[in-house]
């Protein structure tokens, strides 16, 4: 039985209450007997860290570095609640553990950094790199996380992934994907208007634009992005890929005649009229959580063709849960060193690959819980890998 929403907030803390936390370390071998002991630990153990000193990569098979990830964050954009500080943010960053282990069978495990200086920030997640297979940047306030997640790569040899830019962004291409081909458009075609240009907007808009997107529209509190306005170096950075048309003022002038509208704003930032306003089979997608844009039956009254949110209690749900767990299974699995923009490509196909002949105006993309996804999105984002050249070793 759902869970009355009305109730979920008060049931979810007495769990984290009565549990006291959701993740714990358990040992993957038994240490019953002094010959287990010796075995895993002294003397025993001397054996695979010389093995290490002998063959430094040998440290991906005798250690747990090769199924592990570190899910790091400096508690600055945490969920809708904004800056509440690193201690604040644990119980999300142990929930992102959960779902890796849930949905791919990566162990992760949570940092939660009292700085907001990205330097330092960098400085000590580079220096863990020793112990973890990839790291997962969560909830840092744009445009810092941009700075993080760039200095940090260019510092380790592991992939670094923000799931809020890129796993958002990769969910988003997979459920439009489909979208356009229930609604009989194509991507090379369609004005697609971006409300909420932070880390999630900004992600969406780049890799849009590099699955072939022409006329991407990019909005904020002030309407469309454009010089003069309130904004910051990474927004100057793409302002010459967008908005080709030149379209000028309020997010109800850039909807005017638009195919598409990506939401990852504030809630009831879409007025009816202008979905009515958009063009003809539009498709919308309000994800702004826990209340969307504008409401699904609101947006389908008006004249929306296909609607998705974010949520769980709508049809066509967009779900980083459908991205992550299978990008770093893979990733883990080939021993990649980055995340390219190949890679996240991939991964969005792979997830839109699943709906098949079921595609209709209500199914778009896959649930969160299809067993299917992170296999075929591991298997894709390896073999990505592998074609690239940032894989260290085959796929098994």
């Amino acid at each position: 039985m759902a869970i009355p929403r009305e109730k979920v907030y008060e049931m979810s803390l007495e769990l984290h209450r009565r549990s006291r936390g959701k993740i714990a370390v358990e040992s993957k071998v038994p240490v019953e007997s002094t010959d287990d002991l010796s075995l895993a630990y002294t003397p025993g153990v001397a054996e695979p860290c010389r093995e290490i000193v002998r063959n430094p990569s040998s440290l991906w098979e005798v250690t747990s570095k090769g199924n592990m990830v570190l899910v790091a964050t400096d508690g600055t954009a945490v969920l809708g609640l904004g800056d509440i500080g690193p201690e604040a943010a644990l119980p999300v960053m142990e929930g992102k553990c959960v779902l890796f282990k849930r949905f791919a069978g990566v162990d992760a495990f949570p940092l939660c950094l009292r700085t907001k200086d990205p330097d330092e920030f960098v400085h000590v997640v580079s220096l863990l790199e020793p112990v973890f297979g990839g790291v997962n940047l969560e909830d840092i306030s744009a445009p810092r996380c941009f700075e993080i997640e760039r200095k940090l790569q260019e510092r380790v040899n592991i992939p670094v992934f923000h799931d809020d830019q890129h796993g958002t962004a990769v969910v988003v291409l997979a459920a439009l994907s489909n979208a356009l081909k229930v609604v009989g458009k194509r991507i090379d075609q369609v004005r697609i208007v971006i409300n909420g240009m932070g880390a999630a907007g900004m992600a969406i808009a780049r890799l849009l634009l590099a699955a072939g997107a022409r006329n991407v529209v990019g909005c904020g509190r002030h309407g469309v992005l454009e010089e003069g306005q309130n904004i910051n170096w990474a927004h100057r950075e793409i302002l010459p890929q967008l908005n080709p048309e030149g379209i000028r003022g309020s997010l109800a002038d850039a909807l005017r005649g638009a195919d598409v509208f990506v939401g990852v704003s504030v809630a009831g930032a879409v007025k009816p009229e202008w979905v009515s306003a958009m063009a003809p089979r539009a498709v919308v997608m309000a994800m702004a959580n826990p209340t969307p844009e504008i409401f699904p039956e609101e947006a389908k009254s008006a004249g929306a063709y296909v609607v998705a949110t974010g949520r769980s209690d709508f049809p066509n749900q967009v779900n980083n849960c459908l991205g992550f767990p299978g990008i770093f299974r893979g990733l883990l699995d080939v021993r990649a060193r980055r995340v390219t923009e190949g890679i996240k490509l991939a991964a969005a196909r792979a997830i839109a690959d699943l709906v098949g002949d079921q595609l209709s105006p209500d199914y778009i993309i896959p649930s969160a819980l299809d067993p299917r996804v992170a296999p075929a999105v591991a298997r894709a984002v390896a073999e990505q890998a592998v074609k690239e050249g940032v894989a260290q070793v085959l796929p098994q």
